[in-house]
């Protein structure tokens, strides 16, 4: 299959779908269908290309490609797949990162080779994600027939391919939210603190932001364990306690987030050699964890 070609079509055309497709076209390839479940949807994502004639009904996307993005809710690929009339020849695609292919088996079982294609990105605005994708990596699960074009798509968009085996989807989403959404609680935790003294929202937004980058470069440049910093990588109880006597008064939900962030930052830290024994028992101590083992995974 050669991605020049108009044989690539997308059902459901939410913010995935609309990175992707704004991507693809800006690469010079040619869609031959957009479909949804509302149809405004697939409407407005072709008029945005300036190819109007792209909207269509779910099946005529199927009559018309032969590689078919599933871009619809994880709840909603199984289903999706069972409406729709495949033929031998064509690639059923789901762009999930959660769910197996075991959902697209209906496609399987008609003779269309089934894989999925999660592109590792923010979508919540669909043209800064289209700007970004390239660079970024994308988690491809497909058979020996089917793999090569998904790389194929991947290279165009500029993508590193990451190859997922059978049954880990849970297991690299959950990861993924880790390291994304994950994040989120905890950069509002930090700001809850900061209001609690009388610093706005925004202002403390703006002040803590920095921080976060300024820690993302340093994991880039010398790894996780390398970016160590704070009271906990240096062993510091005294402010360790100060911390948690300060959030214990602002209530106990405070200071069981600390603790529960702070172990597994202990168990690096220990595994990196940054804090001793001693430090290591005396920190355990003031978290309320005497006696837990910790992981020095690294």
């Amino acid at each position: 299959m050669s991605l020049s070609h108009p044989n690539i079509a997308f059902i459901g055309c939410g913010r995935v779908a609309q990175a992707l497709a704004l991507a693809l076209h800006r690469q010079g390839v040619s869609l031959a269908a957009l479909a949804s479940r509302n149809p405004s949807s697939a409407q407005a994502l072709a008029q945005q290309l300036g190819q109007p004639a792209l909207a269509c009904a779910p099946q005529e996307a199927l009559a018309r490609a032969e590689l078919v993005l599933l871009s619809v809710p994880d709840d909603a690929i199984a289903t999706t797949a069972q409406a729709l009339r495949w033929r031998p020849g064509q690639a059923a695609v789901h762009l999930s990162g959660a769910t197996e292919l075991s959902a697209l088996e209906a496609a399987a079982q008609a003779g269309a080779e089934v894989g999925g294609f999660h592109p590792l990105q923010i979508f919540s605005a669909p043209e800064q994600a289209a700007q970004r994708l390239a660079g970024s990596s994308v988690a491809i699960e497909a058979g020996p027939a089917l793999e090569p074009q998904l790389l194929a798509l991947a290279h165009v968009l500029g993508m590193r391919p990451l190859r997922l085996p059978e049954g880990a989807r849970a297991r690299y989403h959950a990861g993924a939210g880790f390291a994304a959404s994950f994040l989120l609680p905890v950069l509002d935790e930090a700001v809850q603190l900061w209001q609690s003294f009388g610093v706005d929202r925004a202002s403390a937004l703006q002040a803590l932001l920095p921080l976060v980058r300024g820690t993302v470069d340093a994991v880039e440049e010398r790894g996780i364990h390398g970016a160590l910093s704070g009271p906990i990588s240096r062993g510091d109880v005294g402010v360790v306690a100060r911390h948690l006597q300060a959030l214990e008064a602002l209530g106990p939900e405070h200071a069981a987030l600390y603790r529960m962030l702070a172990m597994p930052q202990l168990g690096m830290a220990q595994a990196t050699g940054r804090c001793d024994p001693d430090q290591a028992a005396q920190l355990r101590s003031a978290l309320g964890h005497d006696g837990v083992e910790l992981s020095t995974r690294g």
